[in-house]
């Protein structure tokens, strides 16, 4: 029987067990926190055993490889591999002398750049997969990402291009690829290649040779109609190849030796670089407000970079709001924490971006004022307690006491992220603001000074805010008349 469907059955039967152990209804929020962890725990460790079947240890393995071997093969062998790829695939794949003197560069001088570029596909070559079976293309063509891009979805060329599959910005446009202050599509990977499977397919159309299609990717249909004409209407790369632009002719041996190392990287010694995350271990959510990478992270106790990375399609670390067009990725883990302290994302973003520096003010002795701080009580020389006021969420009382969420929800041992107004929660001693008198100190004010050459976009983009959010500290401001030396309201 396959192991997915065991591990289905299995989890039914453990949610069964859940619900009825617990007696309490099914949607009640621990015996749901639990049967949901359950569920994504088991669903990671399938992944994980499944992700680790390559075969490529065991050719290693029995090859009788130190790590320090740099093997390589005689013409023969290369032609033969090619051979049988080419069988396999609807590309002309030569084993010529310029293929062969390809493959031999690559086999020596690209080892380091085929394990990272190895170690990139496991977020990226799935989906690549995916795609291109939707539009019935080879699949061999998720090798074109990797000598586009090396696989890095913010990489830029000299001339503009950008993207996975560097798109140019003109051609990004005309396949739906959208650009604004905050966004650039060509950076998105599920986007861009959408875009490049309708590109390739229209290039297959025309020229009826995936060679010829290839060439065309890298030079543009003009170039390579001149190189047609040139060579007296040839009909195919090879042919066509000695008119092509110098960097066009070396793009298709190029092509075609990536796809090669990609494929024998084990009997070349290659061992991939370990992958961070998996395709299949993301999850993606669409946010009802305009968000900051640095909330995220702040919110999840998660790696800022690591949310850069997995959202490229952002430029400025923002998420602008957009009615369910732009999303955040993240792991499964992550998405599931984020839906869960949704509310506590948006009052951290407001704390720390809209109104950074609101001024409380001070409460008069004599009366009562349930805005103000509420004062905390030392525990033990360890810990503190902070009582619940109204308004306030988990990430708002940890981003206070300098800790994480799940540091908080540990150490008080809550299941949840549901808190009640009078609650006594156990917090870090000697961080946040802990006073015993009820007011709260005002926000420091910060300022920019003015320099050389500096717009207010740039300043808003340099201190992670939007320009609207940057006008709302500075209502007085002129942003089109900035002068040297002048101070602008940044917190």
């Amino acid at each position: 029987m396959n192991k997915l469907v065991i591990l289905t059955a299995f989890l039914i039967g453990a949610m069964s067990s859940i619900a009825q152990y617990s007696g309490r209804e099914p949607q009640d929020t621990v015996v749901g926190d639990q049967m949901i962890n359950a569920i994504e725990q088991s669903l990671n460790l399938y992944y994980a055993e499944n992700s680790a079947s390559s075969n490529y240890d065991s050719i290693i393995a029995a090859l009788n490889y130190e790590s320090t071997d740099m093997p390589e093969f005689s013409d023969s062998v290369y032609c033969e591999r090619l051979y049988v790829m080419n069988e396999m695939s609807p590309f002309q794949l030569e084993c010529n002398e310029q293929t062969l003197k390809t493959i031999r560069f690559f086999v020596k001088k690209r080892r380091g750049f085929a394990r990272v570029v190895l170690g990139r596909s496991k977020l990226y070559f799935d989906m690549f997969e995916e795609k291109l079976a939707e539009h019935g293309l080879p699949i061999e063509l998720k090798y074109l990402a990797v000598i586009e891009s090396g696989l890095r979805p913010q990489v830029k060329s000299r001339a503009g291009a950008l993207g996975l599959w560097q798109f140019m910005y003109r051609t990004g446009k005309m396949y739906g690829l959208k650009e604004n202050s905050y966004v650039d599509e060509r950076m998105d990977p599920e986007l861009a290649t959408e875009a490049a499977c309708r590109y390739l397919k229209k290039l297959y159309e025309i020229y009826n040779d995936w060679n010829l299609a290839l060439a065309a990717y890298n030079a543009g249909p003009g170039n390579v109609n001149k190189a047609i004409r040139r060579s007296g209407n040839k009909l195919t790369y090879w042919e066509v190849r000695p008119f092509l632009p110098r960097e066009t002719q070396a793009y298709v041996p190029n092509f075609i030796a990536a796809a090669y190392l990609l494929t024998y990287h084990a009997e070349h010694n290659i061992i991939p670089a370990e992958a961070k995350v998996h395709y299949y271990q993301l999850d993606t959510v669409c946010l009802t407000k305009g968000v900051h990478f640095e909330s995220i992270s702040k919110v999840l106790d998660f790696e800022l970079e690591e949310i850069e990375r997995l959202n490229p399609i952002y430029k400025r670390d923002y998420i602008p709001y957009s009615e369910g067009q732009y999303c955040v990725t993240l792991p499964l883990q992550q998405i599931g924490q984020l839906v869960s302290l949704e509310d506590s994302l948006y009052q951290e973003e407001l704390e720390t971006y809209i109104q950074p520096s609101k001024e409380i003010p001070s409460t008069n002795t004599n009366s009562t004022n349930t805005n103000t701080q509420s004062t905390t009580t030392t525990n033990s020389g360890n810990y503190s307690y902070h009582k619940v006021r109204s308004g306030e969420t988990l990430g708002v009382i940890a981003s206070r006491y300098g800790m994480s969420v799940s540091q908080l929800q540990r150490i008080n041992g809550l299941n949840s992220t549901r808190i009640y107004v009078g609650q006594r929660l156990k917090v870090k001693a000697g961080s946040g603001t802990q006073t015993t008198t009820n007011t709260t100190p005002a926000a420091t004010k910060r300022y920019y000074t003015v320099r050389s050459g500096d717009t207010f976009g740039g300043i808003a983009q340099r201190h992670r805010l939007s320009q609207s959010q940057l006008k709302r500290l500075n209502p007085r401001i002129n942003i089109n008349r900035l002068s040297i030396g002048q101070k602008i309201r940044i917190r």
